[in-house]
């Protein structure tokens, strides 16, 4: 099936185009991706600095509050002078540091940790509270301790009972949590602080203590929640979630389950609880949390001695990221298909551009096929095209000048061919007619020339008589070899051998002393169909023609070569000599034309030379001018010894 330029054109620049949108799309699809993803994941894990900041916040509060009523008046009589007055009075201070300090738990102890009064539960008093984290660190340290502890939970329900079962959490099973051998939390996590409470005299005389239970307190996640997120929906669902975790469960949170209720008792993955719990580092990443997927960050909680007792966790909805990156995408390969679509009209005019041109030249192209060389395609751009319709006007014009060229040696070879053919008669005519009576004049003028004495004046003329009858002998035997076909004994034969044997002959010849002879010959030249012999003669002839071109000596380079394209044979003769004018090159194949002196030669050299080559199917040409030399060229073809014969038929 046959196929336009235009196509391919077009399916080149489409499939160009094409890839290039492939590869752009996916680039752009994992730059767009990884983008949203680093930004949300950046945009977390400030989060979750803000969430501590905000959990730390709340420690330093109750620290200030609890230090604050450590040294006021009613909190020390209480302790100094315990009595119903100062009893009334110190539970009135407590209830008035639980109120204004926003606390949970507020109680004072003695200098051991024995509980005096608690605020929450008063009746409740006389427990050892020294093996409390943050009391037994202010009895050793004397100084004011503040963090988040665990409390368990028969102190908690010492504090109150509804702290007790506010801890009392049941494991609710998750996909993915690690497994653990409890099914239920009974101690609470708690933001505790607690301060020495000294006499006039820097005495200590007790220790005042309080704090919020986070097991299922949901005022520090909301607020955290509200702060960073300022409340945000995104299809029906908070934009952002808060959760404190005890250990890997769930105590206080803002993320909801599919009933619609805070998440309390679910678990983290067992790869957070890895990476977090036990190895104490950061985690932030995609993960499916309850009943969605968000973009979470976790963080290790930590006692006043360092332990890890829990997480704090941030999350942002990964759908509405989701959607971003989706438009984002939607956007960007719209942008790129339009593209895409505008690329392919551009490519489409252009190939048109490239092509009509193209056409053009191809309609010319086929007149000079049908013989119209006359044509001319004419410049219509500057660039590669016009560059190309140039080179086509320029071909067009030197075929031009070589059909005229061809017409002109054709006309010159049938011309020639024709004066060879009438001359060939004539001089057969003439030899033969010439030849019986110059022969009885030379044999008389033989016997003639015995018959006389030496130093006879009548003997010096019929020695001239002789001489010159020879001489005509000569040219009538020229003539007849120049007429006759000489029958050629072709056989398959090396022309490298024959310029050996011709260079041979030539090396031991006195004539040929001044001239120094160079061969040139190439290994990879075949063996050809051949009349040794004759061609021998052929280059004989060209030798001794350039020999007497350098009457003062020079060189004369015999050349072989195989042109494998042309499938022929080329043997070149350059000489140093005299050269050729112009106006002679093309009558020095004409029978009895010379340049040599008068009596030098009989000019049927070349002709002879040129018949041979031609009845070998060759050809023959010259190159030549005065003063830098001349060079035969002889190009004989790669053929069968029938097809050689059907060229000499010819």
């Amino acid at each position: 099936m046959k196929i336009s330029l235009k196509t391919k054109l077009v399916m080149i620049s489409t499939g160009t185009i094409v890839m290039t949108g492939l590869i752009t799309a996916f680039i752009g699809t994992l730059l767009i991706t990884q983008g949203v993803m680093n930004q949300v994941q950046d945009k977390v894990r400030n989060d979750l600095n803000t969430a501590r900041e905000l959990l730390n916040k709340r420690i330093e509060n109750i620290q200030t509050e609890i230090h604050l009523s450590s040294l006021r008046t009613c909190i020390k009589d209480g302790l100094i002078e315990p009595n119903e007055r100062t009893r009334d009075s110190l539970k009135a201070c407590l209830e008035e540091l639980r109120r204004v300090g926003n606390l949970e738990i507020a109680a004072i102890a003695d200098s051991t940790g024995t509980v005096i009064l608690r605020a929450h539960n008063p009746d409740c008093f006389g427990d050892d509270q020294g093996n409390d984290q943050i009391i037994a660190k202010v009895l050793s340290s004397r100084q004011m301790v503040a963090g988040t502890v665990i409390v368990p939970g028969d102190m908690l329900e010492q504090e109150g009972e509804m702290f007790e079962q506010r801890a009392r959490i049941d494991f609710i099973d998750t996909p993915k949590a690690k497994k653990r051998p409890e099914a239920v939390e009974t101690s609470g996590m708690m933001i505790k602080a607690a301060a020495p409470v000294r006499d006039d005299n820097g005495t200590l005389i007790g220790i005042l203590y309080g704090g919020d239970l986070i097991n299922r307190n949901y005022s520090l996640v909301d607020k955290i929640k509200n702060t960073v997120y300022q409340g945000e929906i995104y299809k029906g669902m908070d934009i952002g979630t808060t959760t404190i975790f005890q250990k890997d469960l769930r105590i206080s949170t803002n993320v909801m389950s599919n009933e619609g209720e805070r998440a309390i008792g679910t678990r983290v993955s067992e790869e957070v609880y890895d990476r977090v719990l036990d190895q104490g580092e950061r985690w932030i990443g995609r993960a499916f949390v309850v009943n969605a997927w968000y973009v979470t960050a976790y963080e290790p909680l930590r006692d006043i001695y360092g332990n890890i007792i829990g997480m704090l966790y941030v999350g942002m909805l990964e759908q509405k990221f989701v959607d971003i990156k989706r438009r984002a995408l939607f956007i960007f390969f719209g942008v790129t298909i339009l593209g895409m679509i505008i690329v392919l009209v551009v490519s489409s005019f252009l190939a048109d551009t490239i092509i009509k041109p193209i056409k053009h030249i191809v309609k010319m192209s086929k007149k000079i096929s049908a013989g119209d060389f006359s044509v001319k395609v004419h410049t219509l751009s500057n660039d590669e095209i016009g560059e190309l319709e140039k080179a086509f006007d320029a071909m067009a014009s030197g075929l031009r000048e070589r059909d005229r060229e061809l017409k002109k040696q054709t006309q010159q070879q049938l011309m020639r061919s024709e004066k060879l053919a009438a001359l060939g008669r004539m001089a057969a005519g003439i030899a033969h007619e010439v030849n019986n009576p110059l022969t009885g004049v030379l044999m008389y003028g033989n016997l003639l020339l015995k018959s006389l004495p030496a130093g006879s004046r009548d003997r010096e003329d019929v020695e001239i008589i002789v001489k010159e009858t020879g001489r005509c002998r000569e040219l009538l035997k020229n003539l007849l070899n120049f007429s006759r076909e000489s029958t050629t004994l072709k056989k398959m034969a090396s022309i490298n051998d024959v310029v050996e044997q011709i260079v041979s002959i030539i090396e031991k010849n006195v004539y040929f002393e001044p001239v120094v002879t160079v061969t040139l010959l190439a290994e990879d030249v075949p063996e050809i169909m051949l009349d040794a012999n004759q061609f021998e003669q052929v280059l004989m002839n060209l030798a001794l023609n350039a020999v007497e071109a350098m009457p003062e000596g020079g060189k004369l380079v015999f050349q072989t070569q195989f042109n494998r394209d042309e499938k022929n044979v080329i043997i070149k003769t350059a000489d140093t000599g005299c050269g050729i004018s112009a106006d002679n090159l093309d009558k020095i194949f004409d029978p009895f034309f010379t340049t040599k002196e008068e009596g030098k030669g009989t000019g049927l050299g070349l002709a002879v030379s040129y018949g041979i080559v031609r009845r070998h199917g060759g050809q023959i040409s010259v190159e030549s001018s005065v003063g830098s030399g001349t060079t035969f060229t002889i190009k004989l073809p790669i053929s069968s010894a029938d097809e050689i014969q059907k060229g000499e038929s010819r």
